[in-house]
């Protein structure tokens, strides 16, 4: 099977993961490379095998031989771009966010439909050790059915982050949740299996200095209330002066999760000792770390074989992105936000 050959939107940190881990993939090879800076083609070349197009015009790009685009630009180019290639006929991994506003995250859908061509959105922490391990012990029905769950991303954003020129202002970042806190919205989505009914959330910024050129609130609080009843929590702190930590807490009728311990009624154990799950926990922001290989596996299998994506296709990055957008409008309008205001 001949390799899709891929567009790279962007040269910066993100591509600099999501060019080797395309390329390791079975199916997929990055032929061409589009940047604002002028690029060394032959430089590129030699740096990651094979030969590489540069382009500084993302049209120009889009009417090459490519058959897909990897988009790694700023957050507030990603929905243009995204439509751009879904009307040129290319698929797409588009890196979160999908969009900073509503309105280009109903065009980019709305392009997408159109076109019929295939997304792969970058929650990647759904193809993490962690997440696979703790779906696993859900599908299992290790935990029963789940009534409560709470998932937290804390990582300080600061100075010494290569994000953070960009990500302090509100054009680039957005929020606490678009900027990196959506992958606890996710992850928590993931878990729940359920449709979100409405969210409640309030803000705040820190008092350490190093934080204060953000233009926005940097950590977030949100309880999330699912359709079938179950309700839940996303902390979303961006500002905190701690070592990375994706906290997992899941609460089931017949046992609980916490990050890689669980405890299960159905299982013949200590009832005061919890078991350990054998994982990987998320414990690093760098793109480096990342299980993008795995993630775009998928992606071009899918794609080959004309069908959506497991995990993390556009549809359900949707779900996730809406109901981010839907917490920071509960945070600045404060009040609680049903979704179905924003399927209006």
């Amino acid at each position: 099977m001949k390799k899709f050959k891929v567009g790279m939107v962007g040269y910066g940190w993100a591509s600099s993961a999501h060019i080797p881990a395309i390329n390791a993939t079975s199916l997929a090879q990055v032929t061409a490379v589009c940047s604002t800076r002028p690029l060394d083609g032959a430089e590129l070349a030699a740096r990651h095998g094979g030969p590489l197009q540069t382009f500084t015009s993302l049209e120009a790009m889009l009417q090459s031989d490519i058959q897909a685009v990897s988009i790694c630009s700023y957050p507030q180019q990603h929905a243009a771009q995204a439509i751009a290639a879904a009307r040129a006929g290319k698929h797409i991994i588009l890196e979160k966010p999908i969009s900073l506003t509503l309105e280009d995250a109903r065009a980019v859908a709305a392009a997408v439909k159109a076109a019929g061509v295939k997304v792969c959105v970058c929650f990647e922490c759904r193809y993490s050790s962690q997440f696979l391990a703790t779906k696993a012990v859900i599908d299992a029905g290790l935990l029963g059915q789940l009534h409560y769950g709470e998932v937290d991303y804390y990582h300080g954003i600061g100075p010494w982050y290569g994000q953070f020129r960009w990500n302090v202002t509100k054009n680039g970042g957005g929020s606490s949740l678009l900027s990196a806190g959506c992958h606890a919205m996710d992850a928590l989505l993931l878990c729940m299996g359920s449709e979100v009914e409405s969210v409640t959330s309030t803000a705040t910024k820190s008092f350490n200095p190093i934080f204060g050129p953000y233009e926005y609130p940097t950590a977030s609080v949100t309880l999330v209330r699912f359709r079938n009843g179950a309700v839940g929590k996303v902390a979303s702190v961006i500002d905190c002066v701690q070592p990375y930590y994706f906290h997992t807490h899941l609460v089931g009728s017949e046992g609980s999760l916490l990050d890689h311990k669980f405890h299960s009624s159905r299982l013949a154990v200590d009832k005061h000792k919890w078991s350990e799950l054998s994982m990987k926990l998320l414990d690093s922001g760098d793109v480096s770390d990342h299980p993008y290989q795995t993630q775009f596996q998928a992606f071009f299998e899918a794609a080959a074989a004309g069908r959506e994506m497991p995990l993390t296709s556009l549809e359900l990055a949707m779900q996730s992105h809406l109901a981010c957008l839907a917490a920071d409008r509960s945070a600045e309008e404060k009040r609680t936000v049903a979704l179905a205001e924003l399927h209006g």
